[in-house]
């Protein structure tokens, strides 16, 4: 078991706790505090999936929640969590890992030799008929897909759900993260921070930056240990904020125990917090882009800063011998970081015609050849690279010879790419800004949300801390607070360089349909072909395209692809980049558990069980049910011997000769009221409510917007613009969602609320021609008579003592009236009414 790719010192990890894990079967070692990705790298396994159409074999690209290719089976049986990023997955002991693909020989790998007959949307084209046969289709290309495999087993952790109310809700652990909440904790605020890694500090885990005079790390843990001792600081790490709704209502999963292997036993797995914010802070940070050029897909190409992040954090080189390619200056940080740790940088290729500033000139001394002008059009080698194919670019062609450079690793950087996919989901459209070629959020934003650190295109540790602060300053101040002491921050200052110069399609000398493979979006093999393929084809909305070649359709949501995507297709099409505009993030930001979403809600508790003030007298008459709704309503009371129409024979004829009651409660009761109630009504229901008299009933009809009923309940007016409305038993909740939706979105102006009272009371309906004899026994202070009470009409008074409403409506043609009581006195009122009834053979 020995990591030939550990680098004998430096790193994060734990050094001194060994940790034993299996791939496919073989068995690894490792550290506490690496990933399975780092751990995988540093035993030298390179090659860990295959790619979604072609069946390539892929490498590890990225170090965090970007990832498109390590997407692994972790666990076994019905702890097994299936799609998984290696990059996002601590290591623990006796961790197994496995892939659905096969990793060696793999019979699908026929299609990339076919991969001219398999271009985008040959799917739409060649499996279309006949039509019936779809099925069968599906079956087999969703198994060739090699995605993963859900347990089969019922699960046996727990899962949990929380609430929870936020002055101030960060999301994101980096610098600009950490400069807010502490700002805003200072305030006295009720502070949320929120961050998917283990540890906070973000990009600064992996940075030899200094903030004071002093390492960074030290400051991240002073701050760090000053918010613990905040009291209104909550901070949740392991937790991703996957979705940004209206009202900074945010969704965030957190990782309770499953970063142990401990989802087993009832132990708790995941947590969904619901948080509700009056201010967000997005410190969410950018990913960094990949360069798209030819085979840019091997193993052993990798992002330039996930390539530092494995050797400064996780003390793992991924190669021994690496050339750099770049069009801007991060990626120079990547060469030095090599270097440092023995790594011999065969050269730095650089699409910059001249290259200046600090970092190339530490390059240069540390003797790293730079190629200026120079791009990476071709890469070579099977299952892993082995050369590059270097050649000059003159106003964007190719020129002069083609050179060949050994090598086992690329680290490629073409920029770096905001992550506004929060923003977005709220509703806020990215801008386009050109210097820094990428989207940003917009400002201002929506109400309610800031943005700070390099999401904003911030490219400096200062700018990132100060901008941590100001939004925190403003946040606070917003959420009604006055903002405490400001820390004084310090970065040190960053060497001046040369800008980046965009670069989205590397050419290859020959048209992109007959040149090498060059990769757009590595998870769905989407390729620089296909998008001109589709431009061809009469595709130009960035959204078809995005649908038509499955660019940015994966689980990683597009992080890395999507923008080159976006400007070849803004190329192809002669325009610009913000007239071509860009795809919609939806939630999840990354995949979330469908378990964590819903909680306990399982088995018995995946709809709770409702229950009737009088049910437990009903299962004392040997009473059984049916379900209505969530309810539990009593179907038929059978006597010994009696088949179920003999019982319902007997309890119809009693009703149609004396009396007969049944427990009403589970129909829908919603109060309505305020001063619109009238109009609002009016709109909803078919016939007027308008000139109803106080103390009547009429039925009514809603219709959907096609003209079908979905409810016929009876309209009771309580009061001017005060009403009670009864519908369905299994009808109530969506009655009552109608309501809000007409409110809510045509006709906000209305002065209306609606409040759901069917639990609040019990409904007993006496039917047959004793029912009023029956009721005139328990109820002294309400005329009965037909002449002071007639149909579809309400009375108010008291019955068995008990304040009750009294309806005369009928729904079996008797005489009948309806007794409305507080639920808490349900059963009392019942067992009257039985008693009372009792001389009238009165039938349940």
């Amino acid at each position: 078991m020995t990591q030939s790719h550990r680098l004998s010192r430096g790193g994060r990890i734990d050094r001194s706790r060994p940790l034993s894990f299996t791939f496919n079967g073989k068995r690894y070692q490792g550290y506490a505090g690496d990933t399975l990705a780092s751990a995988l790298l540093a035993n030298g396994v390179f090659v860990v999936g295959r790619s979604f159409k072609l069946h390539r074999p892929r490498g590890i690209v990225a170090a965090g929640a970007e990832e498109p290719n390590a997407i692994m089976q972790v666990g076994e049986g019905a702890t097994v969590r299936p799609d998984q990023r290696a990059t996002q997955v601590e290591l623990y002991d006796g961790l197994q890992a496995s892939t659905v693909a096969n990793l060696g020989f793999d019979p699908m790998a026929v299609n990339n030799k076919l991969s001219a007959l398999l271009p985008a949307g040959f799917y739409y084209k060649t499996f279309m008929w006949p039509q019936s046969f779809w099925p069968r289709y599906e079956k087999q290309i969703r198994k060739a897909a090699g995605l993963g495999r859900a347990p089969s087993e019922p699960d046996p952790a727990r899962y949990e759900k929380m609430n929870a109310h936020a002055d101030v809700l960060v999301v994101g652990g980096g610098p600009a993260g950490l400069a807010a909440a502490l700002v805003a904790g200072r305030a006295g605020a009720r502070v949320m921070l929120v961050d998917e890694q283990a540890e906070l500090g973000g990009a600064l885990l992996h940075a030899s930056e200094t903030i004071n005079n002093q390492p960074a790390s030290d400051w991240i843990s002073a701050t760090v240990a000053e918010l613990e001792t905040m009291s209104e600081v909550r901070i949740l790490r392991r937790a991703t904020a996957f979705g940004h709704y209206d009202h900074n209502f945010v969704g965030i999963v957190e990782d309770c125990n499953d970063f142990a292997g401990e989802g087993q036993s009832g132990a708790l797995r995941y947590r969904y917090w619901r948080v509700r914010a009056r201010q967000v802070v997005h410190a969410t940070g950018a990913h960094e882009r990949p360069l798209v050029f030819g085979n840019n897909d091997r193993p052993g190409v990798m992002l330039a800063s996930a390539i530092s992040t494995y050797v400064n954090r996780y003390g793992v080189a991924p190669g021994k011998r690496a050339v750099v390619f770049t069009n801007n200056d991060s990626a120079y940080q990547t060469a030095l970081d090599l270097h440092a740790a023995n790594v011999e940088v065969a050269a730095v290729i650089d699409a910059r015609s001249e290259p200046k500033g600090g970092l190339v000139e530490q390059v240069q001394q540390a003797g790293i050849e730079i190629h200026g002008g120079h791009v990476i059009v071709n890469t070579r080698g099977g299952r892993h690279v082995k050369a590059v194919e270097v050649q000059r670019l003159q106003n964007g062609q190719l020129a002069g010879e083609r050179k060949t450079i050994n090598c086992d690793l690329v680290a490629n950087s073409g920029g770096w790419s905001p992550v506004v996919h929060l923003h977005c989901h709220a509703g806020a459209l990215p801008v386009w800004d050109d210097a820094k070629a990428c989207f940003l959020p917009p400002e201002p934003t929506v109400p309610g949300q800031r943005s700070a650190g390099a999401v904003t295109g911030a490219d400096t540790l200062q700018d990132c801390l100060e901008q941590g602060i100001n939004a925190a300053t403003e946040a606070v101040r917003e959420a009604g607070f006055e903002a405490g002491d400001k820390p004084e921050l310090k970065a040190a200052d960053a060497p001046a360089g040369t800008p980046l110069q965009p670069l989205w399609l590397v050419p290859s000398g020959k048209p992109v349909s007959r040149g090498p493979l060059q990769f757009v979006d590595f998870q769905n093999d989407t390729t620089a072909a296909d998008i001109v393929l589709a431009t061809c084809e009469g595709y130009e909305s960035v959204q078809h395209v995005k649908r038509y070649t499955a660019m940015g359709f994966g689980t990683d949501q597009g992080k890395l692809g999507n923008i080159n995507g976006m400007a070849i297709l803004a190329d192809t099409l002669g325009q610009s980049i913000p007239e071509t505009g860009t795809t919609t993030y939806r939630p999840a930001y990354t995949p979330v558990a469908f378990a964590a979403l819903v909680g306990r809600e399982t088995g018995d508790f995946f709809q709770p069980i409702r229950k009737t003030a009088m049910h437990e007298w009903h299962v004392e008459q040997g009473a059984l049910f049916e379900n209505v709704g969530q309810w539990k309503r009593p179907w038929y009371y059978p006597r010994a011997g009696e088949t179920m129409q003999q019982a319902l024979q007997r309890e119809c004829l009693a009703t149609r000769e004396h009396v007969g009651v049944l427990d009403a409660s589970t129909l829908g009761k919603i109060e309505v009221h305020v001063a619109d109630a009238n109009t609002f009504l009016d709109m909803i229901y078919t016939g007027g409510r308008r000139k109803m008299k106080t103390g009547t009933c009429r039925y009514g009809l809603m219709l959907h917007e096609d003209g079908m009923i979905f409810d016929d309940g009876v309209t009771a007016k309580l009061g001017d613009n005060h009403y009670l409305l009864t519908t369905t038993s299994g009808g109530a909740a969506g009655a009552l969602r109608w309501l809000e939706e007409w409110h809510q979105t045509e006709w906000p102006h209305m002065d209306v609320f609606f409040t759901s009272i069917t639990d609040q009371w019990a409904t007993i309906a006496v039917n047959g021609p004793d029912s009023r004899k029956v009721l005139e026994s328990l109820c002294d202070d309400i005329d009965l008579s037909g002449e002071a009470f007639p149909f579809m009409a309400l009375r108010e008074g008291t019955v068995a003592g008990v304040p009750a409403r009294v309806f005369r409506i009928s729904f079996t043609g008797e005489l009948a009236f309806e007794i409305n009581v507080n639920a808490n006195y349900g059963r009392h009122v019942w067992e009257a009414v039985m008693a009372a009834g009792e001389p009238y053979g009165i039938t349940p």
